[in-house]
């Protein structure tokens, strides 16, 4: 994995941690474009507070600040930055999928027991 991608990830990654965040962006998703004053509105949360974590998700490019009017500015989800955290999980999951599968065919074989041959289950049924 490039490790351009591998930054970009770990930066969505500590952007949705923050369950504010989180929130933010998932208003932004139902309901379109906002300023910091629309999502104050909709979130228990205040309108500075809200402006910081839009900084940051801004800095991280998971929203794009655009020029409204009256100098206020609205902020549009940005899909890119989730696309490569999605690419860099996916290849993680391609990583892990083929261990984890023999893992599992392991167990699978050990929790039904010791394979018996054709020629001991003859025996014990003249045994």
């Amino acid at each position: 994995m490039p490790p351009e991608i591998e930054a970009i990830a770990e930066q969505v990654f500590i952007a949705l941690a923050d369950p504010t965040r989180r929130a933010i962006l998932a208003a932004l998703a139902s309901e379109g474009p906002a300023t910091a004053t629309d999502l104050s509105d909709r979130l228990p949360i205040t309108r500075q507070a809200i402006a910081k974590h839009l900084a940051l998700l801004a800095e991280v490019g998971l929203v794009t600040a655009e020029p409204g009017e009256r100098r206020r500015v609205r902020y549009r989800l940005c899909s890119a930055p989730m696309q490569v955290a999605q690419q860099f999980l996916a290849a993680l999951a391609r990583d892990w999928d083929g261990p984890l599968d023999a893992l599992k065919d392991h167990l699978d074989r050990s929790a039904r027991g010791p394979a018996t041959t054709p020629s001991q289950e003859t025996q014990k049924e003249h045994g």
